[in-house]
């Protein structure tokens, strides 16, 4: 299959270390590749993939110095990706809407035939800026409404103000073969993982921690192009950091991550938003470490209580799951995203969601059907005979050529 990924132009892909939609749209195209799909990846140049990469500019913008309000440079991203597509060949093209200037993707393919799909990575409302909120999603329902849409989890998609075309709930996955532990038994300190911003509850973390007498590492970014991230961390959380019992080291790569939950007793993820997701949250079951999470968001979906880790309602639950950490078995933790949340699956489901997509543009494509004979409309007992015969035929002709279309779509065998 020709598929076409446009990629949100600000993170890297992968990320260098945080960037959540990065590494599944990464291990996503990595995967479809090795399965043998022709994938043109649209992304800035500094992009790395197996894929065939089309680049309008040299560098991811975050890193270019651009902050997220600035859109000029991510319109013409999308511009050039969809004007591309329009002169090429693809069986459909996946995009992915994760931040404000994602939106314009919808008006921007509107008009291309290409069959198109896009992945919902993130909340509404898009049209925001801290603190500040906008009504500006409701005008772009005129074309994402007609879209055929892809949630990463069942809460995502109940919590969509906007009737959206959803055609099914596709969860992320890991390429497990590359997530291993790095040790068989873990070190007694807690971990949180993430941007610090205060949805994500670090200094919840830090609190639960203390009660517990556990040392905490926190890893993580803090996003200075974001007032809020850059206040939050300065006044809820650097206070706190003592290097002793509570350190924070950082922004970490893939492989510091792995060894780091790898390492870690348990994570601790107490978020205090409806999260569409959380990675964080299946990339430490993948090497056995437990989480215990507050169950917002998709957080019930992807923790399994009491045998991947725990759902924890407070602070104090919390606290006293800590000590239940010895119950789990860390094997089996590991085992149970092997079965969940793998990349492979990931890759097969989205195959599904393509056909079903491939499918809705050849039932909705106008069909030309043949008319050997005109039908005769002289106001006569014959005629009227003749056209009860022919309008059934003409329908049934309409009837097999949409039959065919989706035959051909879902590889069918004609009888099948």
């Amino acid at each position: 299959m020709r598929i076409a990924h446009i990629a949100p132009p600000w993170i890297a892909i992968p990320p260098k270390n945080y960037g959540g939609t990065e590494n599944v749209l990464y291990h996503l195209i990595e995967e479809q590749v090795a399965q043998g799909h022709d994938v043109t990846l649209f992304a800035p140049g500094d992009a790395r993939t197996s894929a065939n990469l089309v680049s309008f500019f040299p560098r991811s913008l975050i890193d270019s110095g651009i902050p997220w309000q600035a859109h000029m440079k991510a319109f013409y991203h999308l511009f050039k990706s969809a004007e591309y597509i329009k002169t090429h060949t693809f069986d459909v093209v996946h995009g992915h809407l994760s931040s404000s200037a994602d939106m314009y993707i919808f008006p921007l393919m509107a008009d291309v035939a290409t069959p198109f799909v896009v992945t919902l990575h993130s909340r509404f409302p898009f049209d925001r800026v801290q603190p500040w909120t906008g009504d500006a999603d409701r005008y772009y329902m005129e074309w994402a409404e007609k879209v055929p849409m892809v949630a990463i989890s069942e809460r995502s998609r109940e919590e969509v103000p906007f009737k959206l075309n959803f055609i099914g709930v596709v969860h992320h996955g890991l390429p497990i073969s590359q997530v291993q532990p790095t040790v068989e038994q873990p070190e007694d300190y807690l971990v949180w993982l993430g941007r610090m911003v205060p949805e994500k509850g670090t200094h919840v973390a830090i609190e639960a921690a203390k009660r517990a007498g556990r040392r905490l590492i926190l890893a993580g970014t803090i996003d200075h192009h974001l007032q809020e991230s850059v206040d939050y961390f300065e006044k809820m959380v650097k206070p706190q950091i003592d290097g002793e019992q509570i350190t924070y080291i950082g922004p970490v790569n893939h492989a510091q991550k792995v060894d780091l939950l790898s390492r870690a007793y348990a994570m601790l993820n107490p978020i205090s938003w409806e999260e569409p997701f959380g990675m964080v949250m299946i990339e430490a079951m993948a090497v056995g470490c437990p989480v215990i999470t507050f169950p917002r968001g998709a957080a019930p979906e992807l923790v399994q209580h009491r045998k991947s880790g725990f759902l924890a309602h407070d602070l104090q639950e919390m606290v006293g799951y800590v000590e239940r950490i010895p119950e789990l078995d860390r094997a089996a933790v590991r085992a149970y995203v092997e079965r969940k949340f793998s990349v492979r699956a990931m890759a097969e489901n989205y195959t599904r969601m393509y056909k079903k997509v491939q499918l809705h543009a050849a039932l909705t494509r106008p069909v030309v059907i043949p008319s050997k004979t005109p039908l005769i409309t002289a106001p006569t007992p014959v005629a009227r005979l003749i056209e009860s015969v022919q309008v059934p035929y003409q329908a049934s002709l309409l009837a097999q050529a949409t039959i065919e279309q989706a035959q051909a779509v879902l590889e069918v065998e004609p009888g099948a």
